[in-house]
């Protein structure tokens, strides 16, 4: 990868050039965790922001229904717009709808879409792109949305900047679901990913998967107060030091997936800022229930409790974070279920269950790359040293980088991989763990479970729902095939001439925003 920036090559930059760069950074005592204040910066129009990317691959596409990590959701975000964004607080906002409401009983919902937009080809939003876009997340698709659009009936236009949805089953929080990274609008009958036409603030002018793209403004944006950059430059840097690096030598404006272990370093220096957002991400070990020896419940216990999750979050994360306790809902939400036991780590209960299954000699292939996540393979070491206190014999593969999302993941027994979260707990619990769900990775089936989640799907009151929520929490933390060891932090890092990146519950870059949010100070 040649780096068409100033300053040669990103890939001449390792870990000791970060020593050399930040060495002197590490000894001043300043606070580990820095901020920018945005009075500081005044929005401007212009320039061209460079970012330095992880979660990136060769076998991305610029097609809405694929996306599945950072790179292709920033794009999306720079080239599209859906009918829905949302907010900083998790809350729907009117995006491409202008208003939305639901009719009594929340099975049939009514969206009002804006009048004054425009393509990037000059055709003017409407209705029927509305509906062509959200079907394509609908029927027979690979779309990962296609879970979360499972519960929508039909699609009608009634008017021609209004839609109609039906829903087959109510869901008093459909608006979240229409949040969902995948579910951007394009022109009716477009299918030309190569040359993408979207409502966003940006064009894309070259796309190399995997390794760089590049945007250009063409318009005035339709929002007043985002799209103000000229341009950006998206380099897809695996490497954490790499990244790190890039951003403090000045090559880069701005990274994501700080390593949780320099931020100390980045917040130290002067010219620049550590953007922390408590989330919903989490890295999930994946157990395949209907595979051996997964398929045993006392071996997943022993799994379970064989896993030092305190360790994880203090060696890797830096205690950035909190503990798991192996379901998806992360403490930040008000739907987390308080009063559920933890799960900690216990090698002799852990052997108790190996006895109980009969698997005690059982080896574990464990596979996992540094495509998942930065720590992904370190993670998979530390489970690996601390089951063999409880009996667990755990071997690990690192699978290359390049592949791990066609290759490995929802194709292994036992898979280390990620979760971004989701807007709304409803949605993160059917997208993951839904019987059927094509990304429900433990391949987990209960029926209770999936009465569960119909039940509070359809509940409009939110105190009602919660303890539905919650029950589902304990039948996952208990019984799925899947150990959540802890909840990350988003860490962001940028130079502080760089102004409109701010903290997101959900995702990093400004929950993927950040073409059209950021902007360069003078």
């Amino acid at each position: 990868m040649t780096n068409e920036m100033t300053g040669g090559s990103l890939e001449s930059i390792n870990r000791r050039n970060l020593l050399a760069l930040g060495g002197g950074l590490l000894a001043s005592g300043l606070p580990v965790i820095g901020s920018a204040n945005a009075s500081e910066i005044t929005p401007r129009k212009g320039g061209t922001i460079r970012l330095g990317m992880a979660g990136g691959a060769t076998s991305d596409s610029l097609n809405p229904v694929s996306y599945t990590d950072s790179v292709p959701i920033a794009l999306g975000h720079g080239l599209f717009n859906a009918l829905v964004e949302c907010g900083p607080d998790n809350t729907p906002l009117p995006e491409l709808a202008a208003s939305f409401e639901a009719r009594p009983g929340a099975r049939e919902w009514v969206f009002n879409l804006r009048k004054d937009v425009t393509f990037s080809n000059g055709k003017t939003f409407g209705a029927n792109d509305a509906i062509y876009s959200l079907n394509m997340h609908r029927g027979e698709t690979r779309s990962g949305a296609a879970t979360v659009m499972k519960n929508v009936a039909d699609i009608k236009k009634s008017g021609d900047q209004q839609i109609t949805i039906s829903l087959r089953a109510a869901d008093a929080e459909f608006p979240a679901v229409l949040t969902d990274y995948h579910l951007m609008m394009v022109p009716e009958g477009h299918s030309d990913w190569s040359k993408p036409i979207g409502t966003g603030p940006m064009v894309i002018d070259r796309f190399d998967p995997g390794v760089r793209a590049v945007l250009k403004r063409t318009r005035d944006y339709w929002k007043a107060d985002r799209g103000f950059l000229d341009g950006a430059e998206i380099t897809v840097i695996g490497d954490s030091s790499a990244r790190l690096s890039a951003l403090i030598s000045g090559q880069i404006d701005a990274i994501n997936r700080v390593d949780p272990k320099t931020v100390s370093l980045l917040a130290r220096s002067p010219n620049h800022v550590v953007a922390r957002s408590p989330a919903g991400w989490h890295p999930i070990i994946a157990m395949t229930c209907d595979r051996a020896p997964f398929d045993n419940p006392d071996f997943r216990q022993a799994m379970k409790y064989g896993i030092d999750r305190q360790q994880i979050l203090k060696t890797l994360f830096s205690g950035l974070g909190s503990v798991g306790n192996d379901h998806p809902i992360a403490p930040s939400s008000p739907f987390f279920n308080k009063d559920l036991p933890q799960i900690a780590y216990d090698p002799d209960r852990a052997k108790s269950f190996l006895a109980k299954a009969g698997l005690s000699d059982m080896h574990v292939l464990m596979q996992t790359s540094d495509g998942a996540f930065n720590g992904a393979v370190d993670l998979a070491t530390l489970y690996q040293a601390s089951g063999v206190k409880a009996g667990l014999k755990i071997d690990v593969k690192r699978e290359p980088a390049d592949g791990f999302w066609t290759n490995v993941w929802l194709k292994g027994s036992c898979v280390v991989s990620y979760w971004g979260g989701r807007p709304s707990a409803t949605q993160m619990l059917a997208v993951g763990y839904e019987s059927g769900a094509p990304w429900n990775l433990s391949h987990y089936n209960d029926p209770r479970f999936d009465q569960v989640l119909n039940a509070a799907r359809g509940e409009i009151d939110p105190e009602k729902r919660q303890p539905l929520i919650r029950d589902m929490q304990e039948l996952i933390s208990h019984n799925a095939g899947a150990v959540i060891p802890i909840f990350r932090d988003y860490l962001d890092g940028h130079h502080r001439k760089v102004g409109g990146i701010t903290p997101h519950g959900l995702y990093d870059f400004c929950n993927g925003r950040i073409l059209e949010k950021a902007w360069l100070g003078a």
